[in-house]
């Protein structure tokens, strides 16, 4: 039982009335004046946060709202669950013909779940769930994946491909709708599935769906890369200024996002003396050694002046 106390100007029983000291039982949610017991006031709001839990049933056991409403859940969290328990809300045993009232009940709503489409949905997004985690993803993207193979789901695109393959497809497209720096390979390697494959279903979805999205941003994926090389902040701060000049001369129109981020850090590594090869930043990017040197051909090509340096001549 936690109890916080304050003193305050009251009129006690016991004669007192001024700094009287009230104690407040979040518990029982009663104030209570600590000369005479008296409860000044009851039925008190508990303003504090959740109890904490390590788990999801701790949770649920010692949560007051239940689970947050999403997307994410084939139910979207506001389905309820009839316990097991066969007591009544005082803590007593169920009579014979209750139990038996509650067990048919229950399996009425175990069977409501178990249609087609709710088990699809079940599967569907404990794969996302999933993949959340092995990707990294952010709440949004997560919401915007649901939404999307939700619409999938009501327009029946895709009908007799795998769920899988399906839900890579919309992981991707909800990645650029939020602009989040995920990759199809990105997405292929976390779900063990053919490139193509993601990709085929992608192209279906923004077509059927009629879907806008912003092609990525080739900064949002400097970051990444020079960390997985292991380059200095100054490098990162230089591939920016790069591909900001390259932008403004156009070069980065119609061309890879991530070929364009792995050059720059690339070329922003050589220029800052950094020990990082051309086969580090292609494995890096998941981009080929070749691509990185045409792009950094045309970038020396369109002079821009940070790339003048005698260092990048070999580059």
């Amino acid at each position: 039982m936690n109890k916080d106390s304050e003193t305050i100007d009251h009129s006690c029983k016991n004669g007192k009335r001024k700094n009287v000291l009230l104690v407040t039982d979040s518990t029982t949610g009663e104030v209570m004046c600590s000369s005479c017991g008296e409860v000044v006031s009851q039925n008190m709001a508990e303003l504090g946060p959740e109890s904490s839990a390590q788990s999801g049933e701790d949770y649920m056991s010692k949560s007051r709202t239940g689970r947050k409403s999403t997307l994410a859940f084939n139910d979207m969290g506001l389905s309820t669950v009839i316990q097991q328990a066969d007591k009544d809300a005082t803590g007593k045993n169920l009579s014979s013909e209750m139990k038996r009232t509650f067990y048919r009940l229950r399996m009425w709503d175990k069977n409501s779940k178990a249609m087609p489409g709710h088990r699809n949905m079940q599967k569907a997004f404990t794969l996302l769930e999933g993949l959340k985690a092995k990707l990294s993803l952010s709440d949004a993207a997560v919401e915007q994946t649901a939404y999307i193979y939700r619409k999938t789901l009501a327009k029946k695109i895709g009908r007799g491909r795998s769920i899988p393959v399906i839900l890579s497809a919309c992981v991707y497209a909800a990645c650029r709708f939020t602009n989040t720096p995920r990759t199809i390979q990105d997405i292929a390697n976390a779900t063990n599935l053919r490139r193509t494959s993601i990709h085929r279903i992608y192209r279906m979805l923004v077509r059927d769906l009629d879907l806008t999205l912003e092609t990525y941003n080739p900064v949002s994926f400097i970051t990444r890369i020079t960390t997985d090389v292991g380059a200095s902040e100054k490098t990162k701060r230089d591939a920016i200024k790069f591909l900001i000049k390259a932008e403004e001369l156009m070069i980065t129109s119609g061309k890879n996002p991530v070929a364009m981020a792995a050059t720059v850090v690339y070329l922003a590594a050589i220029l800052n003396g950094e020990k990082v090869s051309q086969t580090q930043v292609s494995k890096a990017a998941d981009i080929s050694s070749v691509t990185i040197r045409n792009l950094c051909k045309k970038l020396k090509d369109a002079k821009i002046a940070s790339l003048s340096d005698p260092k990048l001549k070999n580059a």
